[in-house]
């Protein structure tokens, strides 16, 4: 049988809260960021407080590591700024221009690097959360896409996505 986890008041900003099953007996913040915050800054204090980790980064031996480590690692900080940051790389439209018809992927192939993003866009758009109509639309849309990058004469509109042609006249007309 479960155990039930009771209340518990965060040391921070005092309001009852629940804590995480997995750390019930050592969980004294609740989860909002000043708490979080607060509890970092004491398991820090903590932390230092120690003896042994008062001299931590200071003593002979972290100094050489940390010299070793940036010799083994020129220009580590001229690249960090980049580090949490994934460049997307832009889909190429010539390669699928080709194309005809839409490849049968599964929605995960077909959404790849946005899938959740796209996938919530077209949910809401539809009010359909069956993956087998979201795929559908997907591969509609892509297929509009398409349409709309690979023709520069053509005008699309929403439905079948019936082809109409401008009401401005052509030259030589």
């Amino acid at each position: 049988m479960a155990r039930t986890i009771g209340r518990r008041k965060c040391r921070n900003c005092h309001k009852l809260f629940q804590p995480d099953a997995r750390n019930i007996n050592k969980q004294e913040y609740c989860s909002e960021p000043d708490c979080r915050k607060a509890s970092k800054a004491c398991a820090q204090k903590r932390w230092l407080a120690k003896k042994e980790n008062q001299d931590y980064f200071r003593n002979k031996d972290n100094v050489q590591r940390v010299q070793e480590w940036r010799k083994r690692n020129p220009g580590y900080w001229r690249r960090s700024k980049d580090a949490l940051q994934d460049h997307l790389t832009p889909e190429k439209t010539e390669e699928q221009a080709g194309k005809s018809k839409l490849t049968q992927d599964a929605l995960q192939d077909v959404l790849a690097v946005q899938q959740a993003i796209l996938t919530g866009l077209i949910a809401s758009f539809t009010g359909d959360t069956l993956q087998d109509h979201i795929v559908t639309t997907a591969r509609n849309m892509q297929q509009l896409g398409q349409d709309i990058l690979n023709s520069s004469t053509t005008i699309f509109y929403g439905g079948d996505y019936d082809k109409k042609t401008p009401d401005t006249p052509r030259p030589g007309t």
